[in-house]
């Protein structure tokens, strides 16, 4: 078996520079922990940004993969088969929505989103062609193809990407004035948010500030667009973000963890008057509905429900955060999060910074990684016991007090 540094140098040689991974190379994973190629085990807590929420591996979800790869893989939607059907019945009562259509992958789901909106507002909302607008917030995350990079402000996902895709009026999150404002131009067709915005650092929104939000569209006639990919499938202590303040938004993006990181699966659910503004060859995906993620799929829903995850990332989360703000010492300034979707800033000391700080963490056994160079999120897969959790916290307690 090739060494560590060696599966590094080939990715270097043979791949896109396009990510800077932790200098790690995992071999095998289950439950909440990953193993390297030479043996050594970590706990995850990262959870591959919210997709693996039922834990690596999971038996249930990984039997019924093996299962239907046996039997029918892929038939396109240029013809029926016989999981679609079961597949969304499940998914759309599961949510309480009328309809889904489905996806591969994240970034799909959103333009799928986006699309859609944009037909409601012309054949429901009765806006002029092409004038629709679509509110988003800074700082978002919502994926990485050419429109999706149009209304982002980081440099590094945009810069040198145009020209770039027109309609989108940023305005600041959490900010309901700045919403009210751009909610007065009568061309708007919908506000697409984060409940938490995940890659930003886990910024969690004021109190109330979605449900406002959500008043706010209806009163405007705005369709509210509520991207859960990260945040979505129990990971925050609901089973959507939006659940904390009994938001139903209007169109639902979900990905990730709807599959449990075993198979590429998204989907965007809305009711018949939004949903049925797209019809036969307006939109698609060769895969999307294949019959690989609709059994894939059932049994990580399944997974969510019958052991408990939400409530388990609601109690442990509330002890992670705890234990890490009642932590004294002066690297970490702030800690924050919802349910298991939490983050920490790092103040540099002697010249050490947050990717240090990750790199000590794998020393010491915990995969963890930086995000805007000062935030180290802390997401473990929602099985974790708190027991585990407990040896966590003692891990990245011990590693802060290293520097």
């Amino acid at each position: 078996m090739k060494t560590s540094s060696e599966y590094i140098s080939l990715e270097d040689k043979y791949g896109a520079h396009n990510y800077h991974p932790l200098p790690v190379v995992l071999a095998k994973g289950e439950g909440v922990f990953v193993w390297d190629v030479e043996g050594k085990r970590y706990f995850d807590f990262l959870s591959s940004y919210s997709a693996v929420n039922q834990g690596h591996c999971h038996p249930k979800i990984v039997d019924a993969l093996k299962k239907q790869a046996d039997v029918l893989t892929l038939t396109s939607r240029a013809f029926y088969n016989d999981t679609l059907g079961d597949y969304e019945k499940y998914i759309t009562e599961y949510f309480g929505y009328e309809k889904v259509l489905p996806m591969n992958t994240g970034a799909e789901a959103v333009e799928t989103a986006l699309k859609l909106c944009r037909k409601w507002s012309y054949q429901q909302k009765g806006l002029a062609p092409d004038s629709a607008k679509i509110i988003v917030c800074d700082g978002n995350f919502h994926g990485r193809t050419t429109t999706i990079i149009s209304f982002s402000n980081d440099p590094d996902a945009r810069a040198e990407f145009g020209p770039y895709t027109p309609g989108f009026i940023n305005i600041p999150y959490n900010d309901l004035d700045s919403l009210k404002q751009a909610l007065k131009d009568p061309n708007i067709a919908g506000f697409m948010v984060e409940p938490i915005q995940g890659e930003a650092g886990v910024f969690v929104p004021d109190e109330g500030y979605l449900k406002s939000a959500y008043e706010l569209c209806k009163q405007a006639n705005v369709l509210f667009i509520a991207d859960e990919v990260q945040t979505g499938i129990a990971r925050t202590g609901k089973l959507l973000a939006v659940d904390h303040e009994d938001v139903k938004a209007d169109i639902l993006i979900l990905g990730k963890a709807i599959s449990g990181g075993v198979f590429p699966v998204s989907a965007v659910l809305a009711d018949d008057e939004i949903m049925m503004c797209i019809r036969p060859g307006e939109h698609g995906s060769t895969f999307g509905g294949n019959p690989l993620a609709n059994k894939v799929a059932i049994a990580a829903l399944e997974v969510v429900k019958d052991e408990k995850l939400s409530e388990n990332a609601e109690r442990l989360g509330i002890i992670l955060r705890r234990e890490l703000s009642n932590f004294e010492n002066d690297m970490i300034t702030l800690v924050r999060g919802k349910g298991l979707l939490n983050a920490i800033v790092i103040k540099p000391k002697n010249g050490k910074e947050a990717w240090d700080v990750c790199l000590k963490l794998r020393d010491n056994g915990l995969l963890a990684k930086p995000t805007h160079g000062d935030i180290i999120r802390f997401a473990p897969p929602l099985v974790i016991t708190e027991d585990q959790l407990m040896d966590c916290i003692a891990i990245i307690k011990k590693t802060i007090l290293s520097f």
